[in-house]
C-alpha cells in the first residue's frame, strides 16, 4: 500500500516530502533546532538605520537598548502596515455606541479569561489549571508529552486527548480578546495577564517541542493572534522591550516553522491556506525580519494558486463543508485587506472567487439567518473578532459589503458587525451606510461543480428553503470532511429548520459517534441493508468514494425540480442505485420520489433527521412534526408495500437522534424512519407539507398508482390537484 503511494507521487512531492523528513530527523537529533534564544532575531534584521543601531547594540551587548529601539519601531511605524480598525483610537468609541453588547460580551469573556477558564469550541469554562497546562485536554484528562513534534501523533487520542482542544486553546485567540478589552478600558491588569501568559506559552513550548508544533496551522493561527495582540496592546505597559523582542523571534521561530513544514502534501486544503496566511502576516506586518520577503511572497502566491485550485467555478468549497468554506472566505479577506493596507496588489482572481463563495454562503443560508452545517464542522474561526456561533456568518458579510460594495452582502450582514470595524475602523462605516440593503436578485440556484439544488420561494424570513446534495463526497484529495449524505436532503418552512444537517461532535474523542455523525444515518436521506453509503477508514477518510449525478434542474417562478441518483450501493452483492426527485410546488408543498432498482430483496430505510421538537407518527402513517408551538410540518410516504414508521431519539445502542451544534456537543432530535423489507424496484413518493397554524388541518390526500413499482403521483382530493411523475419529468394538474 505504501508502495502504491509512493510510485503515485511526483517528484516534487517525493523531493517535498523528503525534505521535510530530513529536516525532523535533524531536528530531533537537536541539529537544526534554534536554541531560542531572543537575542538571535536581531541577527536576522534586514539593513536599516534604527535597525543597523540595533543589531549594533547586540554586538556591544546591550540587549535592552536594541530592543528597545526596536519596540519604539515598532509603535511608530507598525501601525501604517496593519489593520485600520485594529490600531485606530476611534475604534473602541466606534464599537460601543454602534454595537454595545459585542463591547458587554468582550468584557466579559475577558473577566472569565483572567481566571483561567476558557469557552473553546462547544466546551464552555475549561479548565487547564494555574500556571495553564499547555499540554493538557481537560476534557479527557490527557497529556502530551513535551518530545519533538514529529514524535506524536495528533489523532492518537489515547496518547494525546483529543487535540483539537488542546490546540484550540494554544492558538491564543483569547489572547486577542484581552487585547480588545484592553482598547475598550485601558485596565493595566489585562495586560499583565497577556504578558505573563505569553512569557509562560514560551519558557513551556520551546521551538519544535510538544503538540503546539505538531500542527503547521496551529502554528500559524497563533502567529496570527500574536501579531493582533500586540498592537492591541502595543500602548500597554506590559509590552516591555523584552517581551517585544521575545515575540519577535517567537514570530519568527513560528513563521520558520511553516515555511519548513507548509501541508502541500499532508493537508492541501484550509490547512495549506491558514498556514500561507500566517506567512503573508509575518512577511508584511514585521519586514524588519530577514525572512519577510521570502514569507510574504510564497505567502501571497500559495494564496493564490490555491483559491484557484480548492474554490469550485460555482463559488463551492471543494471540501464540501461550509464551516470550512467560512473558514477559507475569512482568510482571504484577511489577505486581501491586509494586502491593501500594504499598498501591495490585491489579485482580481481572488476578490471574484471570494465573491463566488460568499455567493453560495448566501444561497444556502437558512431563512432564519443561520448557515447549515454541511459536512465537518468545528466551530473554528480564523480570527473570533467577536463572539458567534458556529452558524453565524453575519461578521462576514459586514466586511465583504464593505469591501465589495454589495448591497446583497450589507442585507445578509443586518448592519455594520464589530469584526468590520475591528479590521476597517471607520473606514468600513461609508462603503456600508452608502448601500441600500437588499436581498439577492432570484430565489432558487444551482450549483453544478459543488452539487447542490437550493430551492426556495423568497429570502423572507418566513421563507421556505430545501438543500437538495446532489454532488460527490467531499474532495477529491481523501474526502476526510464530507459525510455520506449523498441525495440528503435539508428543509426550512414558514422559516423554521425542520430537518438540518446533524453537525460533526468530535473528530477523534470517540470513533463511534465521529462515525455517527459523518454516516448516513444521521441525515435524510435512504439506507440500504442497514449499511452508510460509504465506509469510514479512520476520523479522515473513507474506503470507498461514492458520488451522486445529476441528471435534471429546472426552476421556475412556480416549481423548482431536480433528479439524481447515487452509486454507492452498487458496492452490494446484488446492486443498488438510488434515484432521488424532488418536486417543490411554490410555495406550498415538497414531493421526494425515492426509486431503488435492484433485482434482490433489500432492506430499505427512509429517513428524516429532525431538529429538536416534537414529532409524532399516527396510526395511518402521516408523521407531524410541530416547532416552536407554531409551524408544522406534515409527512406521509406512499408506496406499494407497507411502510411502517417510527420515531426514534436519543438512543445509544444503535446511535440515532441527535444533532450536534456545536463541536464537542450533542443533543437528543428526533428521527422518523420508514422501513420495508420487498424486492427491489420499489419506488416510494413522500409529501412534505407545511403548515401555518398548529391546528391546520392536512388535507387528504391519496396516492395515484399505474403499472410500475410504486406510486406515479398524489392526488390532492379537496383541491382537485395531481402530481404525477414519470421519466421525462413531472406534471402538475388541476381541475
Amino acid at each position: 500500500m505504501r508502495l502504491r503511494r509512493v510510485l503515485s507521487m511526483g517528484i516534487p512531492e517525493i523531493a517535498g516530502r523528503s525534505r521535510q523528513e530530513s529536516r525532523k530527523w535533524l531536528e530531533r537529533a537537536r541539529v537544526a533546532v534554534r536554541d531560542g534564544r531572543p537575542e538571535d532575531v536581531l541577527e536576522d534584521l534586514n539593513a536599516g538605520t534604527v535597525l543597523r543601531q540595533a543589531q549594533a547594540g547586540s554586538r556591544e551587548a546591550d540587549r535592552r537598548g536594541a530592543a528597545r529601539a526596536l519596540l519604539e519601531r515598532f509603535q511608530e511605524n507598525g501601525p501604517a502596515r496593519f489593520f485600520e480598525g485594529a490600531v485606530s483610537a476611534t475604534t473602541p468609541a466606534l464599537i460601543s455606541a454602534r454595537a454595545p453588547e459585542a463591547r458587554e460580551q468582550t468584557l466579559e469573556e475577558a473577566i472569565t479569561i483572567t481566571r483561567m477558564r476558557f469557552d473553546l469550541l462547544g466546551h464552555l469554562g475549561l479548565f487547564f489549571g494555574d500556571p495553564v497546562d499547555w499540554h493538557l485536554d481537560p476534557v479527557s484528562g490527557r497529556r502530551a508529552p513535551l518530545v519533538h513534534w514529529s514524535r506524536l501523533e495528533p489523532l492518537d487520542h489515547g496518547v494525546v486527548g483529543d487535540s483539537k482542544v488542546v490546540w484550540e486553546l494554544n492558538r491564543h485567540q483569547w489572547l486577542v480578546r484581552l487585547g480588545q478589552a484592553f482598547r475598550f478600558t485601558g485596565d493595566e491588569r489585562l495586560g499583565e495577564v497577556w504578558a505573563r501568559q505569553v512569557r509562560e506559552w514560551m519558557k513551556a513550548n520551546p521551538p519544535g517541542l510538544g503538540i503546539n508544533w505538531a500542527s503547521s496551522l496551529e502554528v500559524a493561527l497563533r502567529l496570527i493572534a500574536w501579531c493582533w495582540s500586540l498592537f492591541l496592546f502595543r500602548e500597554s505597559r506590559a509590552l516591555s522591550p523584552d517581551l517585544f523582542l521575545d515575540m519577535l523571534a517567537g514570530i519568527r521561530d513560528h513563521a520558520s516553522h511553516v515555511e519548513r513544514y507548509l501541508s502541500r502534501y499532508f493537508s492541501p486544503n484550509t490547512h495549506l491556506t491558514g498556514e500561507a496566511l500566517g506567512l503573508f502576516y509575518a512577511g508584511a506586518v514585521f519586514p524588519e525580519l530577514r525572512g519577510a520577503v521570502r514569507w510574504r511572497a510564497l505567502g501571497s502566491g500559495i494564496l493564490r494558486e490555491e483559491s484557484a485550485r480548492q474554490v469550485l467555478p460555482d463559488g463551492v468549497y471543494f471540501e464540501q463543508s461550509t464551516c470550512y468554506q467560512m473558514y477559507t472566505i475569512e482568510i482571504l479577506l484577511h489577505f486581501l485587506l491586509l494586502a491593501r493596507r500594504c499598498g501591495l496588489p490585491a489579485p482580481e482572481a481572488v476578490e471574484r472567487r471570494v465573491q463566488g463563495m460568499l455567493d453560495f454562503i448566501l444561497a444556502v443560508r437558512r431563512p432564519d439567518g443561520s448557515i447549515p452545517q454541511m459536512g465537518d464542522g468545528d466551530g473554528g474561526r480564523l480570527l473570533p473578532l467577536a463572539r458567534r456561533g458556529p452558524e453565524d456568518a453575519r461578521g462576514l458579510f459586514s466586511t465583504a459589503a464593505a469591501l465589495f460594495g454589495r448591497p446583497d452582502y450589507a442585507w445578509a450582514a443586518g448592519g455594520v458587525a464589530p469584526e468590520t470595524l475591528w479590521l476597517l475602523g471607520p473606514g468600513g462605516l461609508g462603503p456600508i451606510e452608502a448601500q441600500r440593503p437588499q436581498p439577492p436578485a432570484g430565489t432558487s440556484r444551482l450549483f453544478a461543480s459543488g452539487g447542490y439544488a437550493v430551492m426556495r420561494d423568497g429570502f423572507s424570513s418566513r421563507a421556505h428553503h430545501l438543500i437538495f446534495d446532489v454532488g460527490p463526497l467531499g474532495c477529491p484529495i481523501s474526502g476526510g470532511h464530507g459525510h455520506a449524505d449523498l441525495l440528503g436532503i435539508q428543509l426550512s418552512a414558514f422559516g423554521t429548520t425542520f430537518l438540518p444537517d446533524p453537525g460533526t461532535y468530535c473528530y477523534t474523542a470517540a470513533p463511534s459517534w465521529r462515525d455517527y455523525f459523518r454516516g448516513s444515518a444521521a441525515h435524510s436521506t435512504v439506507i440500504v441493508d442497514g449499511a452508510g453509503q460509504a465506509v469510514p477508514d479512520g476520523p479522515f477518510a473513507w474506503r470507498n468514494r461514492p458520488r451522486a449525478r445529476l441528471h435534471h434542474w429546472e426552476s421556475t417562478e412556480a416549481f423548482d425540480f431536480a433528479d439524481a441518483e447515487h452509486d454507492a450501493y452498487k458496492r452490494l452483492p446484488d446492486p443498488v442505485v438510488h434515484r432521488r426527485r424532488v418536486l417543490f410546488v411554490k410555495p406550498r408543498y415538497f414531493v421526494v420520489v425515492d426509486d431503488l432498482e435492484g433485482a434482490a430483496e433489500h432492506r430499505v430505510e427512509l429517513r428524516f433527521q429532525f431538529a429538536p421538537m416534537a414529532v409524532s407518527l399516527d396510526p395511518d402513517h402521516w408523521a407531524r412534526a410541530q416547532a416552536n408551538g407554531r409551524h408544522v410540518l406534515h409527512v406521509r410516504p406512499f408506496a406499494c408495500v407497507p411502510l411502517p414508521g417510527e420515531v426514534r431519539e436519543k438512543k445509544e445502542s444503535p446511535i440515532e437522534g441527535w444533532i450536534s451544534p456545536d463541536y464537542g456537543r450533542r443533543r437528543g432530535a428526533p428521527v422518523l424512519i420508514y422501513r420495508t423489507a420487498t424486492r427491489l424496484p420499489l419506488r416510494i413518493v413522500t409529501l412534505l407539507l407545511p403548515a401555518e397554524h398548529p391546528l391546520s388541518p392536512r388535507p387528504p390526500v391519496t396516492p395515484l398508482f399505474g403499472q410500475g413499482a410504486g406510486p406515479v403521483g398524489i392526488l390532492f382530493e379537496e383541491a382537485g390537484e395531481s402530481v404525477r411523475f414519470d421519466e421525462g419529468g413531472f406534471v402538475v394538474e388541476r381541475r
